[in-house]
């Protein structure tokens, strides 16, 4: 009886397994095209295209195509990266435009907002607004999201998310920054408005603390919108604001470049000039040419944004010695009104999904998995960022991750400085935290070469001043983030060579100011009032 129960157990097994392995060859069978192309283990493969980087230094025996970044999203997120190509990073975008034309994309990749908006008309990417809703983890949808939503409103298309934005923080502010040490050298005050400054430039350059015989009193280069040295700052200062498109009171956007109160600005520049107080030859400098003449003692005013200090040590550590104090303030106004500073939207790009790829998921997965590491790094998840011995070695590993997120915001004026001035590393929460206050404190120890880090995350570095503006909402985003319109297209970038010629002789006294008026109105006649037209069209829909 015994025999008999087990034949029949043994039989009905092998029934069992032909039954089910039938039931798979179905399943197989009925398997849809364009399903997912995984791997062994269930691993989702997906392809993209990469840009060399010269800071960037792989370990030995490694390459793009392998080493221990792609390694880790494999074993950590289930997704293996390949490259589909690899350019050069001053031939990237070349290489993608063509790619792009000839419809030979990989599965996802990163683009500039004029791309994304190429790739929706043309049908080539993929609507991803399910499977980020079912793949991304509610970490990353709120991560996403800290900026208001408006990073992914700019990824959004008739009601579809198109993209990925690669998100950045917006609030990078403008600053002044004056050298302290020539500020009580001169018996002078500190700036509070625009009219105190003006008088420490003419200070400047007049008594020529510095001692070198030829001094000015605002550094200034030929990139108006530059990130140091440059002139928005200032612009700021009068409630004029650069290639921004701003309300008009009435829920219509205009052009802020030709706007009243920049041809005040203009005026109150090129009276500057006239008085000798901005280099005669700052239209041929760059940043670095500009520069130098800070470093070397002939001028001690600019403006920057919060990284600025980076680019004054140059000259203001030499030799083992701090040889330069320089203090950083909130920009001063021209009047009662408190001067705000011109942000952008955050977002430096968007990625991108082809239609073709078989696994959209990957791509998200990679995005959750970025969002943990960065933000929540363990010590094994320094592999992304130092590679296989996790020690960081300035070698810039971390660009091989080939999709990265930043947060929208942060609270690094608030933490840092407290935490450096009272030495609380309780305080610390992030690993920019944790960077930043670990470089401070160096300098604190003595090390000279941070003097740059303390100067921006310090009790009074430019960092304390962000808190501040957050409160008394000093921030002006450009009310336009859309990609780049037809016209916008065609005739921005003629506009905008205009407007910076025509800014330059103003500021050089080679023409009148009114020469402003002559230039808003050629602004309107050569495709400013279609831009316009064309921008409030895309706003009445996205406000």
């Amino acid at each position: 009886m015994k025999r008999k129960q087990k034949i029949s157990l043994v039989v009905a097994l092998i029934i069992g397994l032909i039954a089910a392995t039938a039931c798979g060859k179905q399943e197989e069978a009925q398997k849809p095209e364009g399903s997912p192309a995984t791997g062994a283990n269930g691993v989702l493969e997906v392809s993209t295209v990469r840009a060399s980087d010269p800071y960037l230094k792989f370990d030995k025996g490694e390459d793009f195509d392998n080493n221990s970044v792609y390694d880790a999203y494999e074993k950590d997120a289930g997704v293996r990266i390949t490259n589909k190509w690899i350019a050069d990073g001053s031939q990237f975008k070349e290489k993608l435009k063509m790619a792009i034309a000839s419809n030979d994309i990989p599965d996802f990749f990163p683009v500039e907002a004029s791309q994304l908006q190429q790739l929706i008309e043309a049908d080539m990417i993929m609507d991803l607004t399910d499977v980020y809703e079912q793949t991304a983890t509610p970490e990353t949808k709120k991560f996403m999201m800290m900026d208001g939503g408006t990073q992914m409103k700019s990824a959004t298309f008739d009601g579809k998310l198109m993209a990925i934005p690669q998100t950045g923080n917006p609030y990078t502010a403008q600053f002044l920054w004056v050298r302290s040490d020539w500020l009580k050298k001169l018996n002078l005050p500190e700036p509070k408005t625009m009219q105190d400054l003006l008088t420490i430039m003419e200070a400047f350059a007049t008594k020529d603390p510095g001692g070198t015989g030829k001094s000015y009193g605002l550094a200034l280069n030929k990139k108006l919108d530059d990130g140091a040295t440059g002139l928005v700052g200032f612009l700021n200062g009068f409630h004029a604001y650069l290639d921004q498109w701003i309300d008009d009171g009435s829920g219509k956007l205009i052009n802020s470049d030709i706007q009243p109160e920049m041809k005040e600005a203009l005026r109150t520049l090129q009276e500057m000039f006239k008085k000798g107080l901005i280099d005669p030859e700052f239209a041929v400098k760059d940043t670095q040419k500009a520069s130098e003449m800070i470093f070397g003692d002939s001028i001690g005013v600019l403006y920057g944004a919060e990284w600025t200090p980076a680019q004054l040590v140059q000259g203001a550590v030499k030799d083992g010695k701090v040889v330069q104090e320089w203090s950083v303030y909130p920009l001063p106004s021209i009047d009662e009104k408190l001067a705000s500073t011109q942000i952008g939207l955050g977002a430096s790009g968007y990625y991108v999904v082809s239609k073709k790829a078989k696994n959209p998921e990957a791509v998200i997965k990679l995005l959750n998995q970025w969002i943990v590491v960065d933000n929540h790094p363990t010590e094994e998840d320094k592999v992304y960022e130092f590679g296989k011995d996790r020690v960081e070695k300035s070698s810039n590993y971390w660009l091989l991750n080939p999709l990265t997120v930043y947060n929208q915001t942060n609270d690094n004026g608030v933490v840092l400085p407290k935490a450096i001035a009272d030495k609380d590393e309780s305080l610390l929460q992030t690993k920019e935290h944790k960077t930043r206050y670990g470089r401070a404190m160096k300098y604190v120890e003595g090390d000279l070469s941070m003097w740059w880090e303390y100067l921006i995350s310090g009790p009074k570095g430019s960092l304390s001043i962000i808190p501040y503006m957050k409160e008394h909402n000093l921030f002006n985003q450009n009310k336009f983030y859309g990609a780049p319109t037809p016209t916008m297209v065609e005739k921005n970038e003629i506009l905008n060579r205009k407007r910076d010629e025509v800014f330059v002789k103003i500021i050089m006294n080679q023409v009148s100011v009114d020469e402003f008026d002559k230039f808003v109105a050629d602004w309107k006649k050569l495709g400013g009032d279609e831009i316009t037209e064309e921008v409030n069209e895309w706003y009445a829909k996205n406000k």
